[in-house]
């Protein structure tokens, strides 16, 4: 998993900006009642897209949450007094406190099944009757836009998705949550080029190749003999989920 105090200072640049945030969070809006409440984002990294929910519902007391310092740091500067740090494993809020629960890019992240049921547990915990949670899933598979750099890769080993929608829809079912309704959004800044695919590759990303596998080499050399090999293909479209509190 990526350090996320250390990228903290570059992570907007490098995932598409404000361009990116705008789209997400319009995304977000279409599955949220516009009526006066609280929202909780959470894993709300850098703040950027928790800012533009906060200002597009004024009447809606939003909050942000994130465990990463750096990612509070930066967040705080954009929402004062509107975010604090918490494990989303365990909130610490009262039950039935929010009108609507956020969690973008945050499932995808927890390769332990245990958390994944934890986190949706604590979503549907803090929400109130009738209220909405709204997560992305399918992440991974958002990236397979059908280029070259996907048929290069695609006999990679690679890791079972913990927030596959159906398995995502599963956990909710348990925790009193039904479906609400999805959307999806462009993930503006984010098509990925054969170069970059390459140094994500040695980051431990796409695949479940373990430090020093041959097989690393393999796929960088194929990456390598691309054309075009800073041309971003094209972007992906990030899927939402919306569940309500029964």
């Amino acid at each position: 998993m990526l350090d996320y105090d250390k990228e903290a200072g570059a992570y907007d640049a490098s995932r598409g900006g404000e361009a990116r945030a705008e789209a997400a969070a319009g995304a977000v809006l279409d599955l949220i009642p516009d009526r006066p409440g609280r929202l909780l984002d959470l894993a709300c990294g850098t703040g950027i897209v928790t800012r533009r929910l906060a200002a597009a519902r004024p009447a809606t007391r939003v909050t942000g949450a994130d465990l990463a310092d750096g990612m509070i740091r930066k967040a705080a500067a954009r929402l004062p007094g509107a975010i604090v740090q918490a494990d989303s494993r365990r909130l610490p809020f009262p039950t039935a406190t929010f009108d609507a629960v956020t969690s973008i890019w945050l499932l995808h992240l927890l390769t332990d099944p245990d958390d994944l049921r934890a986190v949706i547990a604590e979503c549907a915990r803090v929400l109130r009757p009738g209220g909405v949670y709204v997560t992305t899933v399918d992440k991974a598979a958002a990236h397979d836009v059908g280029s070259d750099i996907e048929a290069a890769l695609a006999d990679r080993p690679i890791r079972p998705a913990t927030d596959a929608a159906d398995l995502v829809t599963a956990h909710a079912a348990r925790c009193g949550l039904g479906p609400a309704g999805r959307s999806a959004f462009r993930g503006v800044g984010q098509g990925r080029s054969p170069r970059s695919t390459v140094a994500d590759l040695h980051r431990g990303w796409f695949s479940q190749l373990p430090p020093g596998d041959p097989r690393r080499q393999t796929y960088a050399a194929r990456l390598a003999e691309l054309p075009d090999q800073d041309r971003r293909r094209a972007d992906p479209t990030f899927s939402l989920r919306a569940f309500r509190k029964d």
